[in-house]
């Protein structure tokens, strides 16, 4: 009698309790994936160097590889923190699946005897009867959803080993890859210009400007012998891509630490992020500047220019006209593989983003605010 009260109370109390059918949580296929478009990413890489235009195909590529790293440290993140539900809830349950466990050995058991010997004769064997059976469904279920979180388990555990050699291999080729396109950009011949020599003005510029806002204003009534790109760049607002893979870091306007304002926005990015031209555009300044490092000033359109500062490789000469995806350069730090992945317990939002690119559009001598040009940065 003891018996079968403690087989139907936890058969009911399973039968109460959340289950379910085995499913697998989203974030383990997204992991997975992510995972697969970063190992093409990876071989992609290994293949631009040998294309006929190889500045078109390392620059590419490697931003295939940086959308699939950005896309697997978010998709592991996510899969990290299912990791962790999935392991809390064995620990909170550990009691309750011991007694499942129990449950379900016990009606394994030849049924026959049990039935035979209930203490309330055939009545209760008739009773009993119907109670297990419309408590097994429930048990069962139980059991495939504890199956189905242990499935998901076992693949976080190879996605994670699977992860280290990707990212691996990934970091290698994507550095060959930066320093390939280096030398491609040095190498090219093709690219059209509007001047060769950098003018006595912009040099007369360089030497005076005292700040880069005095700079940029001043190279917007450098009067230029060809006209900018034809192409409608008022009518991309909202529309253009970062120039870099990153996250705003400061709006237009806002105050710095020091409390500085600035007209231009604050991306962060990841060591050695590839830099790239959102518009076709000549480039009309590259080189240092004042305190800014490396600056890249391109014109998108007449009357337009847009102004990327804190860059450490820049690519292309003054006067070179370009395309819209265009590699401009490359960010300053060296990327560390024991940073690719976010660590465990972070969020990993701004993790491993230890640079910063600042990013000013100018409307003739006066600064606009850039956020709402870009598709990443504009309000909702």
């Amino acid at each position: 009698m003891r018996r079968w009260a403690g087989v139907l109370g936890l058969a009911l109390l399973c039968l109460g309790a959340p289950g379910g059918a085995a499913t697998t949580d989203p974030s383990i296929p997204a992991a997975e994936e992510a995972a697969q478009s970063l190992r093409e990413a990876v071989t992609a890489l290994k293949d631009a160097r040998g294309a006929s235009n190889r500045v078109k195909a390392l620059t590419r590529t490697i931003m295939a590889y940086e959308d699939g790293l950005a896309a697997l440290r978010d998709a592991i993140r996510r899969a990290s923190v299912r990791e962790a539900e999935i392991e809390a809830g064995f620990q909170a349950r550990r009691g309750r699946i011991g007694e499942l466990l129990s449950v379900m050995l016990t009606m394994e058991r030849d049924p026959a005897p049990l039935l035979l010997l209930h203490p309330n004769g055939p009545e209760g064997t008739a009773r009993a009867g119907m109670i297990l059976s419309a408590v097994a469904p429930a048990l069962q279920a139980e059991a495939e959803a504890l199956r189905g979180q242990l499935e998901d388990l076992k693949r976080l555990r190879a996605l994670q080993a699977d992860t280290k050699d990707t990212l691996s291999r990934g970091l290698v080729a994507a550095q060959e890859a930066r320093a390939a396109l280096s030398q491609a950009v040095q190498d090219r011949t093709d690219l059209p210009t509007r001047f060769l020599d950098m003018p006595e003005e912009l040099s007369a510029l360089l030497t005076s400007a005292d700040s880069l806002d005095a700079f940029a204003a001043g190279l917007a009534g450098i009067e230029t012998d060809i006209g900018a790109p034809m192409e409608d760049f008022e009518g991309a607002k909202g529309t253009l891509p970062l120039p870099v893979h990153g996250t705003l870091l400061r709006t237009a306007g806002e105050a710095d630490a020091a409390g500085i304002r600035r007209p231009g926005i604050l991306i962060a990015t990841r060591p050695a992020a590839l830099v790239t031209a959102p518009w076709p555009a000549t480039i009309r300044y590259r080189g240092p500047l004042l305190d800014y490092g490396n600056v890249m000033i391109v014109e998108p359109s007449a009357g337009y220019l847009l102004v990327l500062a804190g860059i450490e490789t820049v690519y292309g000469e003054t006067g070179d006209v370009i395309e819209a995806g265009a590699p401009l350069g490359l960010m300053g730090g060296q990327e560390d593989s024991g940073t690719l992945l976010p660590a465990e317990g972070q969020e990993g939002g701004g993790t491993g983003r230890t640079e910063t690119l600042y990013i000013e559009l100018r409307h003739g001598k006066e600064p606009v605010d850039p956020g709402p040009w870009f598709a990443e940065t504009k309000e909702n």
